[in-house]
């Protein structure tokens, strides 16, 4: 009899469930059978998508590509005025100062490594203005994650050009102590994570970081993590762009979008609208696309991605599209894969640091004789601190071992005892005297 009692119980239990359901679904607009007036349905999977009775392809042509936001024309004029950042003329030396400064020094250190001093080195040509202007928009205590075109951020905060040409010769000095190529840089202090090689690698982990900053009580610091399009077509990319969305990370996911993935162009890299398409109905991530060779559009549009990361503790996909004027790296001949007179129209034109140049004469900010003395202040600088940086000592050959854990386990004190007699027994065979002892 108990049992038969609790049955009816727990009938009369889910019957009275089946009519909270039913009051639920039609305060949502739903009726009982869960279909509502407008023919939509609640399935989990896609709530909003409405009903149709002939069947259709939805085809990428259906949609129009997401626009490109611009403050200035190529010669300097600004189109809206309502969008004028309202620089100071103090701030807007300064980046054109940086932009000529990176650029001053990436023709210094490329033909370093042409002369053999270097192992390696990566140009930011044409895409000064997407480092400077998302840099400037930024807070210090806004974590950045790079990939290896980013040193015009690293400019912008204050890395010094002996930081940055002591990490590329991997001497004793090196705030990566030799353990990185040439470009990997980082910087504790400016919160600037270093640069590894694998591509996409910085993006989950920029997210993770992302998330741990959403939990502390009154953030007020989101994470910035650049990569290009080509580290976009990475797995780790998309796994990271799903998790920001489902976790609703402060983070913005800046593309250099500048059209080569090394000699890969963009239109064999993807069909899609770009990076900025996956945005919106890929992942369902707020989207911005900025030309990324005006430094205003790219400063107001990542004052405005960061305002709505820490407003909504939700991420933003942030496409600067610009062209890679340089060749991918000191590894790489571009005039394999594209035309000379393809890449001078985005040298002279269309150049980042010409624009900007442009937009200071019209105000009446430009000095050709400042200039022109800042940039051979620079060259200066730089071959002195070659000449210095190349003569230091490498670090301790035994660090290799260290600053990865707290305490070094049992494998690694092994590896280094093998290594150590092996030197002791072969040191006439080993460039010793470069080391620091």
């Amino acid at each position: 009899m108990s049992f038969l009692r609790k049955s009816v119980q727990l009938l009369t239990a889910a019957r009275q469930n089946v009519k909270t359901l039913g009051a639920a679904s039609a305060h949502r607009g739903y009726s009982s059978s869960g279909k509502s007036a407008d023919d939509r349905y609640a399935f989990p999977g896609a709530r909003d998508a409405p009903f149709i009775n002939n069947l259709k392809l939805t085809l990428p042509e259906d949609y129009s590509p997401i626009p490109i936001y611009r403050v200035l024309d190529r010669d300097g004029y600004i189109l809206n005025e309502q969008e004028d950042p309202h620089l100071s003329q103090e701030v807007v030396e300064k980046m054109f100062r940086d932009m000529l400064l990176l650029s001053t020094m990436d023709k210094i250190l490329y033909e370093s490594q042409r002369q053999g001093r270097i192992s390696f080195y990566m140009t930011n040509f044409g895409e000064e203005a997407s480092h400077i202007g998302s840099a400037a928009a930024l807070e210090m205590r806004d974590i950045i994650y790079g990939q290896y075109r980013e040193a015009g951020v690293l400019v912008w905060r204050g890395f010094r050009i002996d930081q940055f040409i002591d990490q590329c010769y991997g001497n004793d000095d090196d705030l990566g102590r030799g353990k990185q190529m040439p470009v990997h840089y980082g910087s504790k202090e400016l919160n600037f994570v270093t640069i590894s090689s694998p591509l996409s690698t910085q993006i989950p982990q920029a997210v993770g970081a992302a998330y741990a900053l959403k939990r502390q009580p009154n953030n007020d610091s989101c994470v910035v993590c650049y990569f290009g399009e080509g580290a976009a077509s990475e797995g780790d990319a998309h796994a990271a762009f799903n998790f920001a969305a489902t976790l609703e990370c402060p983070v913005i996911l800046f593309c250099r979008n500048n059209g080569f993935a090394i000699s890969t162009p963009s239109n064999e890299q993807y069909r899609g609208d770009g990076i900025a398409g996956r945005g919106p109905m890929g992942y369902g991530i707020a989207t911005i696309r900025v030309d990324g060779t005006d430094v205003f559009a790219v400063y107001n549009a990542m004052k405005r991605a960061r305002e709505y990361v820490l407003r909504e503790n939700k991420p933003i996909v942030f496409e600067a599209l610009a062209y890679r004027v340089g060749h991918h790296s000191t590894s790489d001949d571009s005039t394999a894969y594209r035309s000379a007179e393809e890449i001078e129209v985005w040298n002279t034109l269309e150049h980042p640091i010409s624009k900007l140049k442009s937009y200071m004469v019209h105000k009446g900010w430009f000095n050709e004789q400042q200039e022109t003395e800042f940039v051979s202040g620079v060259r200066k600088q730089v071959l002195k601190q070659i000449a210095i940086s190349e003569k230091k000592l490498k670090p301790n050959w035994r660090e290799m071992f260290e600053g990865v854990y707290d305490v070094m386990p049992d494998h690694l004190k092994q590896q280094q005892r093998e290594l150590e007699q092996h030197i002791e027994a072969h040191k006439q065979h080993y460039p010793l005297k470069s080391f620091k002892q």
